[in-house]
């Protein structure tokens, strides 16, 4: 089947949390989550290391909308549920349909770190993502130093497949790293 052509929720929701894709005008808050967080995301994200203004996160929002309606890429936004505030971002990437499985991953704003926020949109994307898109495989893959992020898939009961030794280089581009590589099969 063609992947344009699957009709599912494009927003779900958590006990605290309002998961949706993304749309055109999330670019100022995504901004304004992006340019609080610069400092604690530029040792994991390569985008933390470009200068970006508001203008182009926007198109960048427009592009993400775009994909997601094309099913080739689904960025997810994450916000409070009471209160609306942008929280971060997730999605499901590495997108294969065949099988189909997924990559998740994700980033949050600063302000927001230690509330549990990405751990129960993780959890909720992964439900998701078996029960909406009938994955098959769900996979989240981090740099091994990244604690904070490794976190996430060990206390939602993801496997540790394995690390890859080598195979990616830091967000600053200065040295290589190890790649953890969690996963979640229909067979877990």
């Amino acid at each position: 089947m063609n992947p344009i052509l699957l009709d599912f929720p494009e927003q779900f929701y958590t006990e605290r949390l309002l998961i949706r894709m993304p749309l055109p005008g999330d670019g100022k808050a995504v901004y304004q989550a992006m340019q609080a967080s610069f400092n604690e995301l530029k040792d994991w994200m390569p985008w933390a290391h470009r200068e970006q203004t508001e203008e182009d996160v926007e198109a960048n929002m427009r592009e993400a909308h775009a994909k997601f309606l094309t099913r080739e890429d689904l960025r997810l936004h994450i916000f409070n549920r009471e209160t609306g505030e942008f929280i971060g971002s997730s999605g499901l990437h590495r997108i294969n349909w065949t099988i189909p499985k997924f990559e998740i991953g994700y980033w949050i704003d600063t302000r927001h770190n230690g509330r549990g926020y990405i751990t129960e949109a993780v959890k909720a994307i992964t439900k998701f993502s078996f029960t909406e898109l009938n994955a098959k495989r769900i996979e989240i893959r981090c740099d091994s130093k990244n604690i904070k992020s490794r976190a996430i898939p060990e206390r939602l009961g993801f496997t540790l497949e394995g690390i890859l030794r080598n195979d990616g280089i830091s967000a600053d581009t200065q040295e290589l790293r190890d790649t953890c590589i969690y996963a979640k099969t229909t067979q877990d």
